[in-house]
């Protein structure tokens, strides 16, 4: 490699004044609750292995493990994307390698060592020693484990989750890049220039060929700012390309949202499961997103590479992975009694009232219903079978009147409520009564 191309190549990485707040710039490490461990394993890539898990962890347990960028740290990438936070909130633990200066300069995970990337070696091998710490240590349900990463983080994201596809049941790629498209510097520099784009089959067949695994493959989540100039937005659509084919999906989306105000696009598979998505995040430069959450809640904050954008990238990845239904502060469940046993989910009244409307109140779709998740769809044939039973009952027979005459009646409306009004009310009144709703 010439000496311009390395300059060039160094030049695109973060510089010692881009790290005072998240990387090797600061005096000491920022407060964090992350713990290191030691004695993981025998450590190939010789990382340092950093972790966190609240008192209360959900269940079954789930395990989120974050890939930090380019001269950061675990410590700092947690303050700047929040994602201790987050695992305190919803109760999930978190394992966050961190990369050392004798393995790499600039603090990067080195996704384009051929010796790092491969199933069983280096890097690779070393994070997945970590991984096997933490289920053993926090009794991880093993099928619920997630990776996510930045940058360099996210192209080692890429090469965990082709090169042990079974250990995860999805991951996110920031500002990232896809597997095996490099095995070097010089290739490297290619790939975040966005030049040398290969077929979706190509890129399928370089995470197919990193393992044996002939099962499901992990679900995934893209991110990549529109204006990023360190690592191409073409290597995000190389990314999308990559899974498609693997989970054998077409190219064109499903469906097309905005959300917070960024294009999202959405692949999902016979059942309804989203398998693959994509954010584009406008006139964002390199870095991870940071913004309103869904639940008006801020994670992280600002810094070098931790971008506002309007959008909170940490709390949508982990809704991707599933782990924001669960929250500690939730009041106790409604005791399990004859009578609450009656009771039908609180999930199901919404689906039970747009059921039980008459036709004429119902809104007019313009187009054909979205498919709906397995479970929801099981939750609605539930509500609508046991709506039709009550439908089918004879109405019970009413007892005669004598012979007398009977008086004249004056035509009234009917007045009788209906069976789901009276089930509503009860639900409504149990609710109440638990703390679980507010009267209004």
């Amino acid at each position: 490699m010439s000496l311009a191309e390395n300059i060039e190549f160094l030049s695109r990485l973060p510089k010692p004044g881009d790290w005072p707040i998240y990387g090797r710039g600061l005096q000491g490490e920022p407060p964090s609750p992350l713990t290191e461990v030691r004695d993981f394993g025998s450590n190939p890539g010789n990382l340092r292995m950093f972790a966190f898990a609240p008192a209360r962890l959900q269940q079954p347990r789930a395990l989120v493990v974050v890939l930090h960028g380019c001269g950061q740290t675990a410590a700092g990438y947690d303050l700047g994307a929040g994602w201790s936070t987050l695992a305190k909130h919803y109760g999930f633990a978190l394992l966050l390698p961190q990369q050392q200066s004798a393995n790499n300069a600039n603090g990067c995970f080195n996704w384009f060592n051929k010796d790092d990337i491969a199933r069983g070696h280096g890097e690779a091998l070393s994070i997945r020693e970590m991984i096997a710490r933490m289920v053993r240590e926090y009794d991880i349900d093993q099928r619920r484990i997630f990776i996510t990463g930045l940058s360099a983080g996210g192209g080692m994201t890429s090469v965990m989750l082709a090169t042990y596809p079974e250990v995860f049941a999805a991951g996110a790629i920031i500002a990232g890049l896809p597997f095996g498209v490099a095995a070097g510097v010089r290739e490297a520099l290619g790939v975040m220039r966005g030049s040398g784009s290969r077929p979706a089959g190509e890129l399928g067949d370089l995470v197919r060929g990193a393992s044996r695994h002939h099962g499901h493959f992990p679900r995934v989540s893209v991110w990549h700012g529109s204006a990023d100039r360190t690592v191409h937005p073409n290597n995000a659509d190389d990314i999308v390309k990559q899974w498609l084919d693997v989970h054998q999906l077409p190219e064109a989306p499903m469906a097309e949202t905005v959300v917070d105000g960024h294009p999202r696009q959405v692949w999902w598979n016979a059942d309804g499961d989203t398998i693959v998505e994509s954010y584009t995040i406008g006139d964002m430069a390199h870095g991870t997103p940071l913004g309103r959450a869904g639940d008006d809640r801020r994670y992280g904050r600002k810094g070098a590479f931790m971008l506002e954008a309007g959008i909170s990238s940490s709390y949508h990845i982990a809704k991707f992975f599933g782990l924001t239904h669960w929250i500690r502060d939730a009041k106790p469940a409604i005791p399990q009694t004859p009578s609450t046993r009656l009771i039908p989910q609180v999930s199901l009244m919404a689906a039970a009232a747009t059921i039980a409307r008459p036709k004429a109140d119902r809104p007019q779709a313009a187009a054909a219903e979205p498919v709906l998740p397995t479970q929801a769809r099981a939750e609605r044939a539930n509500v609508q079978a046991v709506l039709e039973r009550r439908k089918a009952r004879p109405a019970p027979p009413q007892p005669r009147e004598a012979a007398a005459p009977k008086p004249k009646v004056v035509s009234k409306p009917d007045k009788r409520p209906r069976v789901l009004d009276k089930v509503g009310r009860a639900i409504l009144r149990v609710l109440m009564d638990a703390g679980l709703l507010q009267r209004r």
